[in-house]
């Protein structure tokens, strides 16, 4: 029960002993009247109760709408994330083939570069 009902409670229920307390009325009468305010005081709190109820409901309800939001928005992102994961893969991929093309024409050139030193070097040891 929130504070603020308990509060409208608390001051109907001393107002309603204050009235009946001062009250120059009858035993019948009051006891009629006690009858009466009980009523009221019970439809009174069955009314906040359902205005309880229906915000609670509208609540969860907007709770469940964000959350689903969420989830939808967690498998995008998800989806986006996979999809730039493969992206990435294949440019790596493309790349560590045009590393090894690069490394393979390297290693030819310095096959070269060592034959024709050593050729040169033993035309000048001669």
């Amino acid at each position: 029960m929130s504070k603020s009902l308990l509060k409208v409670i608390t001051v109907a229920a001393a107002g309603f002993a204050a009235g009946v307390l001062l009250a120059p009325k009858s035993g019948k009468a009051t006891r009629q009247d006690i009858k009466n305010k009980a009523k009221d005081a019970k439809k009174y709190a069955d009314k906040q109760v359902d205005l309880a109820k229906d915000i609670g409901a509208e609540g969860l309800e907007t709770v469940k709408s964000t959350a689903k939001r969420a989830k939808h928005e967690a498998d995008d992102l998800v989806k986006s994330t996979k999809s730039s994961a493969k992206v990435v893969a294949a440019e790596a991929k493309k790349l560590s083939g045009e590393a090894k093309v690069r490394a393979e024409r390297v290693s030819k050139d310095a096959k070269r570069t060592a034959e024709k030193v050593t050729k040169d070097a033993k035309a000048h040891v001669k």
